[in-house]
């Protein structure tokens, strides 16, 4: 018999929760047997104004919080709204630590970013290793904002024995994700820009930097159960890589991409946009030690399953951009 999880009987708040990853999230929590999940929604909480984050917790009364709500975007949309990406994910972050500690929640789960990283880290990612420089420039702004709920989860729980940890999901893909050209981070952007060159027999696609960086995806349902693993089991202060252990190049990605599409058009590199970070990939065995995870979604599957949900809710995605 499986034992029950701990959450099961918790009252957990999920913000973020109506998004991509919270989608996943509230599924990972629903199979535990959670029934009493709170979603915040924006129009009815600013998670940036300390009076809406005190009567959120208000009205959800959470024994754990799940902290997801972030204001993201690929490199375009770091580049044009760095102050933005600062300011609002810290803010939201720093008082809703600071005011669930004083509203006495059980545990905070933070959610950083792989953009905490420096810019040179070695390969693989180790956790050890966030400290030593400064983020790649494009995404710093939102790193380091990020960065600083670390900081904090530490200082609380060093202070006022406030179990808060911090975990750092690498890229996500899947089903649901934002396929906004404005905002989209580049699986998703890739998937649009190849499917609508297929269907409107456009002879190439533009992809932005030069294909030679890598990077590391993880399907936000994987992602998703590695974080509700931690909620459950992880009580510690070091920070946590939620990654696939994979790394594929830019080009690599784009190629594959457009075969799963069959798009065969010529993928035109456009060597004045920035590359962004060199490279990406995480050592994940800190997960697997303390909690247990690990990532089971193919990543040629994962895709297969994004493009499929990307053609059957075309006509919507579309008018919502």
């Amino acid at each position: 018999m499986t034992e029950p999880s701990p959450l099961a009987n918790k009252r957990i708040c999920v913000t973020g929760g109506a998004g991509f990853l919270g989608s996943f999230i509230q599924e990972s929590l629903k199979k535990r047997g959670v029934t009493d999940i709170f979603i915040p929604l924006r129009k009815q909480y600013d998670l940036i104004e300390v009076s809406d984050i005190r009567r959120m917790l208000s009205d959800a009364k959470p024994d754990v919080i799940i902290h997801l709500a972030a204001n993201v975007g690929g490199i375009g949309a770091n580049m044009e709204h760095p102050a933005e990406f600062f300011y609002d994910n810290l803010m939201m972050g720093v008082q809703l630590i600071h005011e669930s500690w004083k509203a006495g929640v059980e545990k905070f789960v933070a959610i950083g970013t792989i953009c905490a990283y420096p810019k040179y880290t070695p390969i693989p990612f180790k956790e050890d290793d966030l400290w030593n420089g400064y983020p790649e420039e494009t995404n710093a702004p939102y790193g380091l904002a990020k960065k600083m709920l670390l900081v904090q989860s530490q200082a609380y729980r060093k202070q006022y024995g406030f179990n808060s940890i911090y975990l750092l999901p690498v890229n996500l893909y899947g089903p649901r994700d934002n396929f906004n050209p404005k905002s989209s981070h580049v699986i998703p952007a890739l998937i649009h820009k190849c499917y609508e060159a297929k269907l409107n027999h456009i002879p190439e696609v533009v992809i932005w930097g030069d294909g030679s960086p890598t990077r590391e995806f993880i399907y936000a349902g994987d992602a998703a159960e590695g974080i509700v693993m931690a909620a459950e089991k992880y009580d510690g202060p070091e920070p946590v890589n939620i990654g696939s252990g994979m790394e594929i190049s830019i080009k690599d990605l784009a190629e594959l991409i457009a075969r799963l599409i069959g798009y065969e058009g010529k993928l035109v590199y456009d060597t004045s946009k920035p590359n962004g970070q060199p490279r990406r990939a995480l050592d994940v065995s800190r997960a697997r030690e303390y909690f247990g995870f690990t990532a089971k979604m193919s990543f040629e599957d994962g895709l297969k399953q994004t493009i499929d949900y990307y053609i059957s809710n075309r006509d919507a995605i579309l008018k919502e951009n």
